[in-house]
């Protein structure tokens, strides 16, 4: 990774990333425009980071140009592409206090700058963002635009069940303190970073300040809104369903095997119902404190309410459990144990599914 800076740097209040990618035909005019409203009308002492993200032009020959001519402006080369490794690559290496970001092409009125950074210099929020689906903004955009950008936030809505409006607008700025926590936990590179970032910190219950802000959409934006789409679709499928579905798995597993050991051990001495609802009882309150903390990776305030929610789902599996047993008691009065573990597996794995389904809709959605 190449470097393009003043000789002497001092951390700034608030450093701005710019991801580029062949963008030499606006690059110069952009920066300028950025590096006069700051220099003009920022109260807070700032740094303008060109992050040229693998360009094949003659992006990176400009931005070194303006990283000499420009105080405050620097260049860095990231060899490969991808908007979210220029930024997770600048914004650790950054000393800055606030981090923030915004496209080149400046499409986001400036003058909301300020009102996004304020409330995290102040300590006030965690991250901010700004968003053009809220009332108070003012967006000028084609109608497929904006029929994908409402499409996709209020797919995020229903699916990852996130309160943020505005995923993907690209002006947004996070606390240092916070990227570093949040950072290590964001697996994506490209454009699909926005919403992965956003998704973690408000499942770790960080507080993220919305910004209207005036939109005008760019004529000469380079996006391929079709590879973007399909990219953000795998990206939310990801956050859903892989690492969710193995995780509770696991513990599905893990609960189910103690499960059973607890059942065989009380069933010595209990009955067949007795000893099937203390034993779901007692994996039920432990499988709800694993799923809560490694499956939807939520942590904070709310164990109690959780676990209430849980022993719901318990009652839930619990009548499922206890209905297939009775069954298999109306059928066979004398059924061997063998039979017995047998149904109650076959029971378990059904009361596995609606419990996943549960959790992931009404405890921790």
């Amino acid at each position: 990774m190449a470097i393009a800076e003043a000789e002497t740097r001092t951390a700034a209040a608030v450093e701005i990333v710019v991801p580029v990618l062949d963008e030499a035909h606006v690059l110069r005019a952009s920066i300028e425009r950025l590096h006069a409203y700051l220099t003009a009308s920022f109260p807070f002492g700032f740094e303008v980071t060109i992050a040229d993200n693998g360009s094949s032009d003659g992006t990176w020959e400009i931005a070194t140009q303006l990283a000499e001519e420009l105080p405050g402006v620097r260049a860095v080369h990231v060899d490969q592409r991808g908007r979210g490794r220029a930024l997770h690559q600048t914004w650790l290496q950054s000393d800055a206090a606030v981090l923030a970001y915004m496209d080149v092409d400046l499409s986001t009125d400036l003058a909301a700058l300020l009102p996004l950074v304020a409330p995290l210099v102040s300590g006030h929020s965690d991250l901010a963002i700004g968003t053009r689906l809220s009332r108070g903004a003012r967006v000028v955009r084609g109608p497929k635009r904006e029929l994908v950008s409402r499409s996709y936030n209020t797919l995020l809505r229903w699916v990852l069940r996130v309160r943020f409006t505005d995923a993907q607008c690209g002006f947004k700025a996070i606390r240092a303190d916070r990227a570093r926590e949040l950072l290590p936990l964001v697996e994506d590179r490209g454009w699909f970073f926005d919403t992965e970032l956003l998704v973690r910190a408000e499942r770790l219950g960080l507080r993220i300040h919305e910004v209207p802000v005036d939109w005008t959409d760019d004529p000469d934006s380079r996006v391929d809104i079709v590879a973007t789409a399909v990219g953000d679709l795998r990206g939310v499928a990801r956050l859903v369903l892989v690492r969710q579905v193995l995780r509770f798995a696991t513990i599905g597993a893990a609960s189910t095997l103690a499960y059973l050991l607890l059942y065989s051990g009380l069933r010595s001495v209990l009955g067949a119902q007795a000893a099937n609802a203390i034993a779901l009882l007692l994996t039920a309150i432990a499988n709800t404190a694993a799923n809560r903390r490694f499956t939807f990776a939520v942590r904070g305030a709310g164990h109690v309410r959780h676990q209430a929610q849980g022993l719901a789902v318990f009652g839930a599996a619990l009548a499922l459990t206890s209905a297939s047993l009775a069954l298999l008691q109306a059928v066979d009065p004398h059924a061997p144990r063998g039979a017995e573990l047998a149904v109650l597996v076959a029971a378990n794995l059904a009361a596995t599914f609606l419990r996943f389904v549960l959790l992931r809709s009404w405890v921790f959605r």
